[in-house]
């Protein structure tokens, strides 16, 4: 098992002490890495079957699913609700890793705000807001959040 403490892209809620659940696909070195970045590749696709790309920035849960805050009119989340098979890249120079997962969509409060919250904190490097504060931001920005289960981590070096 992986000690969470100190891995700076693990939302507050992991960093506060949890360990690593033993159903997450990622190795301690994996881990380490995807905790380490905030900055990934999301790939999803489109409704022709090609692929789609867009940065995002990330957050990981406490059972070690990636969290990532979009807007509902994006072609990301159009394409996620569609085909929720995605992967994700962490890069890094030459050296990075692959997530493959299913993506979820988390689109009504209070989990969406909570989720948000945690996914802002990282992304931002700030305290982490308190979600009903955020609810009205997300709400105008139209804000919603991709929740992807893990089900293969692959590092590149």
């Amino acid at each position: 098992m992986v000690a969470a403490r100190g891995f700076a892209n693990l939302s507050p809620t992991f960093r506060a002490g949890h360990d690593v659940p033993h159903r997450m696909p990622y190795t301690e070195a994996q881990l380490e890495f995807l905790s380490a970045h905030r900055w990934a590749v999301l790939a999803t696709g489109r409704r022709d079957g090609s692929p789609q790309q867009a940065m995002v920035g990330y957050a990981l849960d406490g059972d070690g699913r990636i969290l990532v805050l979009t807007r509902s009119f994006t072609a990301k989340w159009r394409n996620a609700l569609r085909q929720p098979r995605v992967s994700l890249t962490v890069p890094d120079g030459r050296r990075h890793v692959v997530v493959y997962g299913t993506a979820e969509a988390i689109d009504t409060d209070p989990e969406r705000a909570d989720l948000g919250a945690d996914v802002l904190a990282v992304v931002r490097g700030v305290e982490r807001p308190e979600p009903s504060t955020i609810v009205d931001w997300l709400d105008e920005n139209q804000q919603v959040v991709l929740r992807i289960t893990p089900e293969k981590a692959l590092m590149h070096e």
